[in-house]
């Protein structure tokens, strides 16, 4: 039961009771009433007399209320196990976004929001959030093509900006929907860990596959079968089919780069990159190319490096290595850290049970930041649902519920409700993220609305015999995902718009890249640790039974040597692992700053992507045996270009320049100071996308940021 203090929050949780009739009613309801409110206001405010609190002021309010409605709306999308409520909430979001194009594309508003700016940019009677707000609202109109005059050439990039919202939802929805795999037989996942194999679907009596087994795409089969599996036909196999999972993207994402290129010519840019990069941290197409190309010609030679140590590897267990696959890579990579680094993946896991991880990731948030979590359960849930009936406030019944607070320290006033959705199923979201589901923000009234979050994971599932265990890599996942949540969570912004994570994309993957370092840490990885033996007398007996005679049971805690052993494996092979990271940047920066309009339209995506790979990660692919560079197409299984990380994903690199200076500067020498996790908190978690996101870096490290420890923690300094 909840502690009495955090008993009963002041504001109920949302509710996932959508019907797909319900869910299409809504949306037009939503979508009627906000085109009235445009409608009114173009009526009452006359020309002459447009201000920030008769015209953009209503608006933000609506787009506060509407949000509270329009993010579960799309949600359902990537985690409902209806197909019908996927679908309508598919369709609703279509219709979200075409209202939202037509919106943006109302020259009647544009004038009265013109106008507001003309008169209020520099206002000072206005609060620093609200000047933000009424700068990229009008900057906002002149992308959607009002600078452009009404005719032809703007019918044409309304057209294009809702052709680029369907293809979006159509690229995100195969993904999801994808329920490919591999018939194998058993002997073909030799070295592949019995947890993995036994959980697999089995092959039917009298059918064709009988006496084989099913592996998908979803990253509880795939990613163990890569790293363990003794076979390289299979691992071959199995990588150039999930490279080729969803055919049907390949043109989608296609289109995708030629309308944003024809889209951003229209708007008079040379480029999608250059309109796309002109209001991140990095501000031009320049800034990026010169920081991806200095990082690849300081890598190179350490990829080049590790490729021959692997090498030797691989000939010392197969007798041959005349090339490096794609499909070696993980294998080698976990059989060195196992065999040079004593790094025992399945024996780190069995002191990774998933539901203590949470708990001890939980516990390190409260210390630093002054949160308390609660887990709500059974009458608790029933007690705070609206209907009163607690399974009215999940969307599955696997979903953990917690309500967020501030301790003591920080006043015990609620924050918000933190979801957890952790294991795969059938037509969910396949990787790991942080989906905001309702935002916060300063309600009509003055008072608070408060935030709600959902992480969405796909780790194994436990069984009776076993608990779902996490990798190391996995435990990394889960707390960077985690860090997106507090995110979320202990944001504090007046408008919807600026919530938790809606920062400049070559910023919002900093604070959870900062705070992975706790998962290298010893005296974290240690609190975060508990054998499964430990979790309840079952487990303990399942223990036992598959004990060897004699085997002492293992320490609760994780022992230090395996704890050295996580620890000094941080950065092996690491600039194969960043190599990685350059190519897609390097991909995504190719794809949206092509030389011209005709270049992009005759470009073959997928022999570029390929031969981008080859040359940036020196890994070789199936070209390496004779093939040509289409032979997979791995763009169309790459949900960020897709889904806004187009001309951003170089974000991922970058952010980790200022996570690394944010942790060196202040973290390094007591992660656990509360102190200075209160300031982080408050000094830019708080913050959101409210104010520029440079400013609130300087404000916080006292300095202009700096590349030193960046390059200095890849051993390139």
């Amino acid at each position: 039961m909840a502690p009495s203090k955090y008993k009963t929050p002041p504001q109920a949780p949302p509710m996932f009771t959508h019907t797909p009739e319900s869910l299409l009613k809504d949306t037009e309801q939503i979508l009627s009433q906000s085109k009235e409110l445009q409608d009114r206001i173009v009526a009452d405010v006359k020309p002459g007399s447009a201000k920030f609190k008769n015209v953009l002021l209503p608006f933000a309010q609506d787009d506060n209320k509407m949000s509270l409605r329009t993010h579960i709306i799309g949600f359902y999308q990537a985690v409902s196990t209806d197909e019908k409520l996927r679908d309508a909430s598919t369709e609703a979001e279509k219709k979200m976004d075409d209202f939202s194009i037509d919106s943006s594309m109302r020259e009647d508003i544009f004038q009265l929001v013109d106008e507001v700016f003309k008169k209020q940019k520099d206002d000072q009677s206005l609060d620093a959030e609200s000047r933000r707000l009424l700068e990229k609202d009008h900057k906002g109109y002149i992308r959607m093509g009002l600078g452009i005059p009404d005719g032809p050439e703007r019918n044409r990039f309304k057209e294009i900006k809702k052709r680029l919202s369907e293809l979006s939802i159509s690229f995100q929805k195969n993904l999801n929907e994808e329920q490919g795999g591999l018939w194998l037989k058993p002997e073909q996942l030799e070295g592949v860990p019995q947890d993995v194999t036994e959980n697999l679907k089995k092959g039917e009596e009298g059918s064709e596959n009988e006496g084989r087994i099913f592996l998908t795409f979803k990253y509880p089969d795939f990613f163990p079968v890569m790293k363990y599996c003794k076979n390289a036909e299979t691992r071959h196999s199995l990588m150039v089919a999930n490279e080729n999972k969803t055919p049907q993207n390949v043109k989608l994402f296609k289109e995708a780069i030629v309308l944003r290129d024809e889209a951003a010519r229209i708007l008079g840019y040379p480029n999608h990159a250059t309109l796309r990069i002109e209001d991140k941290m990095a501000k031009t197409p320049k800034t990026v190319d010169d920081f991806l190309g200095d990082l690849r010609s300081r890598l190179a030679p350490g990829g080049l490096n590790e490729i021959e140590v692997l090498k030797k590897l691989k000939k010392k267990e197969t007798g041959k290595a005349d090339n490096y696959f794609l499909w070696d890579h993980r294998f080698y990579d976990t059989l060195m850290l196992e065999q040079d680094y004593q790094l025992d993946q399945n024996k780190i896991a069995e002191y990774f049970p998933l539901q203590t991880s949470i708990e001890g990731m939980l516990g390190i948030f409260e210390s630093l930041f002054g949160l308390a979590f609660v887990k709500l359960e059974g009458a608790d849930r029933d007690a705070i649902s609206e209907t009163k009936k607690g399974s009215d406030i999940v969307w599955h019944e696997d979903v953990q519920v917690f309500s967020v607070w501030n301790d003591e320290s920080e006043g015990n006033g609620f924050v918000g409700y933190l979801y957890l959705d952790l294991h795969p199923r059938d037509g969910k979201y396949g990787h790991a993220a942080n989906f905001n589901l309702q935002p916060g923000f300063i309600n009509e009234n003055g008072t608070r609305r408060y935030p709600a979050t959902a992480l969405v994971c796909n780790f194994s599932k436990p069984t009776p015999k076993k608990p779902s265990l996490l990798k190391h890599d996995e435990v990394v996942t889960l707390f960077h995902e985690l860090g997106h949540g507090i995110h979320d969570l202990v944001s504090r912004t007046i408008y919807s718009r600026f919530h938790g994570t809606a920062t400049v994309r070559d910023f919002v993957e900093a604070p959870s890249q900062m705070l992975e370092n706790w998962c290298w840490t010893p005296s974290q990885i240690k609190s975060l640790s508990k054998h499964w033996s430990y979790l309840s007398p079952d487990y303990e007996s399942a223990w036992q039974a598959a004990a060897k005679p004699d085997e002492k049971r293992p320490a609760e805690s994780m022992p230090d040597d395996l704890i050295s052993s996580i620890v000094k494996t941080r950065h092996v092979n690491d600039a194969l692992f960043n190599l990685r990271q350059l190519h897609f940047g390097i991909f995504d920066m190719s794809v949206h700053e092509p030389a011209s309009h005709d270049y992009v339209a005759n470009l073959d995506a997928s022999s570029l992507y390929n031969r981008l790979r080859k040359e940036i990660s020196k890994i070789d692919g199936p070209e390496a045996l004779g093939e040509s560079y289409d032979w997979g197409h791995g763009e169309a299984t790459f949900g960020h270009l897709i889904g806004g990380y187009d001309a951003g994903y170089y974000g991922y690199l970058s952010s980790q320049v200022y996570s690394a200076d944010m942790f060196y500067s202040v973290f390094k020498k007591d992660p656990m100071d509360g102190k200075e996790g209160r300031r982080y908190r408050h000094q830019v978690l708080e913050k959101g996308g409210s104010r520029d996101e440079m400013e609130t870096l300087k404000d916080f490290l006292g300095r202009e940021p700096s590349t030193e420890a960046f390059y200095k923690e890849l051993g390139l300094s």
